[in-house]
C-alpha cells in the first residue's frame, strides 16, 4: 500500500487483524507481541470476524489460524455482498485445518472470489458448468528467483523491497486466461521462466540501490541473457550400464 501512496500508519489502519478474542484492540496492549501491538485500535477491540467484516466491509481475508471451516457461509456471503471481487485467502494447512474449502470459496460468492489457499484443492465445476482451478499458495514461485537474483548481483542483503518487486513480477506473469480460470499463481510448468523474471526484478532493484557490487557494465546492459547464461541446467550425460564381456 505504501508503494501505491499510502503513509505508514494510513496502511496500517487498512488492516484489521482479529485473534481467538476478537479484533486486536489497545485495551489488550500488553498481552499482545510487539508485531501484533501495532495493529492494535483505539476502538471496537474484541468485535468477531463476522462484525469485522460487517461494519468495515473488506476485500480481502486472510486465514492462518489452523481452525477448520473458521470462514463460514454467512461470513462469505456477506463479505460478497460488500466486495465485487472478494480475495480469500484460507492459508492454513492441512487441509483439515483450512478455514474454509475451494468449493465453499467459489460457490459463497457465485464464482466471484479471488482464492488462494495453503492446502491443494481440486477444481471446482459450477452449476452454470465454469470451472476454477484453485491455487495453492506456494513460496517456490519467488525464493529459487530471489536467491539467483541476490546471488549473481552481489547484495549482501535482501530488502523488503526486493521481496515486493519478486512478488510483483510473479503477478505480472499470470495471464488473463488463467485470471479467468480462478488461478492467482502461472503454471508450474513456467516456473523456469517466473525465476527468470523473479531474479532480473531483484538484481534491477539492488542496482538502484547500489548493491549489485558483482555486475559489469556488459552485465547490466542485457540483464535478461546475463541471467538467462547463469542459470543451472539439469541436462545430464546418460549413464552407461557397465557389463563384463565373457569371451
Amino acid at each position: 500500500m505504501m508503494e501505491h501512496g499510502r503513509t505508514e500508519e494510513e496502511a496500517k489502519k487498512c488492516f484489521y487483524i482479529a485473534d481467538e478474542k476478537g479484533l486486536l484492540g489497545t485495551d489488550r496492549i500488553h498481552e499482545l507481541s510487539p508485531e501484533q501491538a501495532m495493529f492494535a485500535r483505539d476502538e471496537d477491540g474484541g468485535l468477531s470476524l463476522i462484525e469485522i467484516v460487517n461494519k468495515y466491509k473488506p476485500t480481502m481475508i486472510l486465514g492462518m489460524t489452523a481452525v477448520g471451516g473458521l470462514f463460514t457461509e454467512q461470513l462469505i456471503r456477506d463479505m460478497a455482498k460488500h466486495c465485487e471481487r472478494p480475495i480469500i485467502f484460507p492459508l492454513s494447512n492441512p487441509t483439515t485445518k483450512a478455514e474454509c474449502s475451494a468449493e465453499q470459496a467459489f460457490e459463497w460468492t457465485d464464482g466471484k472470489c479471488i482464492f488462494a489457499s495453503g492446502s491443494p484443492f481440486e477444481p471446482v465445476e459450477m452449476n452454470d458448468g465454469r470451472k476454477f482451478y484453485p491455487t495453492q499458495c506456494n513460496n517456490m514461485f519467488v525464493f529459487p528467483g530471489i536467491g539467483l537474483g541476490v546471488t549473481l548481483c552481489g547484495a549482501r542483503t535482501v530488502s523488503d523491497r526486493m521481496l515486493y518487486v519478486a512478488a510483483e513480477a510473479l503477478a505480472n506473469y499470470v495471464t488473463e486466461d488463467e485470471l479467468a480460470e480462478g488461478k492467482v499463481f502461472p503454471s508450474i510448468n513456467t516456473i523456469r521462466d517466473v525465476s527468470k523474471k523473479v531474479a532480473i526484478a531483484v538484481i534491477e532493484e539492488a542496482i538502484s540501490t547500489g548493491q549489485a557490487s558483482k555486475l559489469t557494465e556488459k552485465d547490466i546492459a542485457d540483464l535478461d541473457d546475463f541471467v538467462s547464461r547463469k542459470m543451472y541446467d539439469p541436462i545430464y550425460v546418460p549413464l552407461i550400464e557397465k557389463r563384463t564381456i565373457e569371451i
